[in-house]
């Protein structure tokens, strides 16, 4: 996306729409609810409509023709499996699909653990792979569990792995509190990045304000929940 100087509050639902992807994430969605909120999604505009592997057959179908992209999660929520597996995986999708953008999650305990070359030759094994298809790869360092220093480092590693965004959360964070994209840990990403590489906030983007705040700070892109999409579009 083209950064604008357009603010947010005077940008049309559909310029908004193009800040979105759609989340479509809850293991317990029948598919009946996975086909209505991608499709609402798909309705809205969003720029993809992010989904896990199982539903892509939907996904394809429903975004064909479209201007609303794939976004596959990959090793997700946790990011725990070894670097091998989570190439097949992504390669696996990639190969078989039409997918816009994989959001891979980096394995946080690495990163609290300072292992920062393995940290980074993780991310950069999915990231060869992906490009290979013209598939985009967002990196997912759950923000909730680092320090700033932690996020700043895990910013860099991503950079030199070569993926084409930063993210800060799953929404599925298990070990404390979800505060998800906040102003300020977005700001601390931005700050780091700068031109590099894009920025994607995700986790508790839930009102018209934080959203357009966000938007006017620079961010990339958002993942917002399918319940927050009306909400932050300002539609009903």
């Amino acid at each position: 996306m083209t950064k604008t100087t357009k603010k947010a509050a005077e940008m049309s639902v559909k310029e908004l729409a193009a800040y979105i992807d759609q989340s479509v994430l809850k293991p317990e969605f029948t598919e009946a609810e996975i086909r209505k909120y991608i499709q609402e999604g798909v309705d809205f505009g969003c720029a993809t409509v992010c989904i896990n592997p199982a539903s892509l057959p939907i996904a394809a179908e429903l975004t064909k023709g479209t201007k609303t992209g794939i976004c596959v999660v990959c090793d997700f929520p946790f990011g725990l499996s070894t670097t091998a597996s989570k190439v097949l995986q992504a390669e696996e999708y990639c190969k078989n699909y039409k997918i816009q953008d994989l959001d891979i999650v980096a394995n946080y305990g690495w990163i609290r653990s300072g292992k920062w070359d393995e940290v980074t030759a993780d991310i950069a094994a999915v990231v060869e792979v992906c490009h290979k298809y013209g598939t985009e790869v967002k990196v997912i360092f759950e923000t909730d569990a680092l320090t700033v220093d932690e996020v700043k480092k895990a910013c860099e590693c991503a950079i030199k792995a070569g993926a084409d965004f930063v993210k800060t959360s799953t929404g599925f964070y298990t070990g404390g509190e979800n505060h998800g994209a906040t102003p300020e840990i977005i700001q601390v990403m931005l700050d780091v990045c700068g031109d590099r590489i894009k920025v994607k906030g995700s986790g508790c983007i839930r009102t018209r304000e934080h959203f357009l705040q966000l938007i006017d700070m620079g961010i990339d892109r958002m993942g917002v929940g399918y319940r927050s999409t009306p909400v932050v579009l300002g539609v009903k």
